[in-house]
C-alpha cells in the first residue's frame, strides 16, 4: 500500500502498531491518516478517538476494516473517522477515496507544493519553475514531494532513501545521483538554487541558504 501511494506522489509515514501511530498522528503534520481499525497496542478506534480528543487534531482519517457491521461503521464515525473502507479493496479505490477526502478538507482545490517560484501540482504531477515546465522522472518526483513537504528542513540521507526505495536501496551512490539529476534540472537553469546539500547529513530544498 506504501509503495502504492508512493508512486501516486504521496509521501507515506508507516506505524506498525497503535502506539507508535498515536505518537507520529501527535507529533507530525499530516494531510490524511489512513488507520486500520485491527492494531497491536491499541486499536483504530482507541487512536482516532484519542487523536480528536487528546491531541486536538482534525487530520482527515480513513479507517480501514474487515467488519462489515453497520454498528462497527457507526463507531468508527463517533470515534472521528472521515471515511471508511471494508477489506478486500482495490488500491485504485483507496486513492480515489484518498483524492475524495483531500479536496473536502481542502475545499476542493488543487494539491500543490511551493518552494519559493517551484511549484509542484500533486494532481497532474507537473513542476514548473518560474512559469517554465520541467521534466523529472518518477524517483525525481517523489524526491521533489519529499524535499518539498518537509522544506526548509534538512533531510537525512537514510530518511531520503527509506523513502525513495523503502529497505532495497539500490547502492549508495543512487541517491546521490538522483540529487545530482534533480538539481541539473530544478536549479541548473536558473538564478538562485534551492537544493542544497548539508555535508555529512543530508539535504534540503530551501531558498536563501547555503550549505554547511
Amino acid at each position: 500500500m506504501a509503495d502504492y501511494l508512493g508512486m501516486k506522489g504521496y509521501t507515506v509515514d508507516c506505524a506498525q502498531d497503535g502506539l507508535s501511530g498515536l505518537h507520529l498522528a501527535a507529533t507530525e503534520h499530516y494531510d490524511l491518516i489512513v488507520l486500520d481499525i485491527m492494531l497491536p497496542g491499541i486499536d483504530g478506534y482507541t487512536l482516532c478517538k484519542r487523536l480528536r480528543e487528546d491531541a486536538r487534531r482534525d487530520t482527515p482519517v480513513i479507517m480501514l476494516t474487515a467488519r462489515d457491521q453497520l454498528d462497527d461503521r457507526l463507531q468508527g464515525f463517533r470515534s472521528g473517522a472521515d471515511d471508511y473502507l471494508l477489506k478486500p479493496f482495490a488500491l485504485s479505490e483507496l486513492a480515489a477515496r484518498i483524492e475524495a477526502v483531500l479536496r473536502r478538507a481542502q475545499g476542493g482545490g488543487r494539491r500543490t507544493l511551493q518552494v519559493a517560484d517551484l511549484v509542484y501540482d500533486l494532481d497532474t504531477l507537473e513542476v514548473t519553475r518560474e512559469g517554465r515546465m520541467l521534466k523529472l522522472n518518477p524517483v525525481g518526483l517523489k524526491l521533489l514531494a519529499v524535499l518539498m513537504q518537509k522544506s526548509p528542513h534538512v533531510l537525512r540521507r537514510e530518511i531520503l532513501e527509506e523513502a525513495l526505495w523503502g529497505d532495497d536501496c539500490p547502492d549508495s551512490d543512487s541517491l546521490r545521483s538522483h540529487v545530482h539529476q534533480l538539481r541539473q534540472v530544478i536549479d541548473k537553469p536558473f538564478g538562485k538554487p534551492l537544493l542544497q546539500t548539508v555535508h555529512g547529513v543530508g539535504y534540503r530544498l530551501a531558498e536563501g541558504r547555503d550549505g554547511v
